[in-house]
């Protein structure tokens, strides 16, 4: 084997390995659903495998995802948003039945180890959702009306 080939596909091996490290798993609740906001690392440029699952009573149920089979039960109270470095659930109808142990997994293929985050979930100790900021996400948006204000005294929509 031509040595370069061998050590391209170790740092291609080394990147998809490093590059979906679970950073913070969070939890709230919006009216009556139930939010997770699943951060996570996205060094790479394949798309992500992920799943959310409720632990309760021993037992895994698999709540959404492209990773496990979602059970039958959640399909219909569960929503899913997938952004470059965040993964949303939604879970409706959100009650006491549905406390426990929850698991956000993300991994760039199904050959490769996840990461994983959890967080312990109690209907009365769950605080209200605020807003998913837009800062937080990405902040160069901030910078559009500083870059555009030159533009706009060039054409004379504004004058300082």
């Amino acid at each position: 084997m031509n040595p370069a080939i061998g050590i391209a596909l170790l740092l291609t091996v080394l990147q998809v390995a490093s590059g979906q490290k679970v950073t913070r798993l969070t939890a709230c609740l919006t009216d009556s659903s139930l939010r997770l906001d699943c951060y996570h690392e996205n060094k790479t440029l394949s798309s992500m495998l992920y799943e959310f699952s409720l632990t309760r009573d021993l037992k895994k149920h698999v709540l959404s995802g492209s990773i496990g089979v979602p059970e039958h039960a959640y399909r219909s109270r569960t929503k899913a948003l997938d952004r470059y470095n965040m993964k949303v659930l939604y879970l409706s109808g959100f009650t006491s039945k549905d406390e426990g142990l929850y698991t956000c997994e993300v991994r760039v293929s199904s050959q490769q180890p996840g990461y994983h985050m959890n967080v312990t979930v109690y209907k009365d100790k769950l605080v209200k959702c605020e807003g998913i900021s837009l800062l937080a996400q990405n902040p160069s948006w901030l910078l559009l009306p500083l870059l555009a204000l030159p533009v706009l005294q060039a054409a004379d929509f504004i004058s300082l």
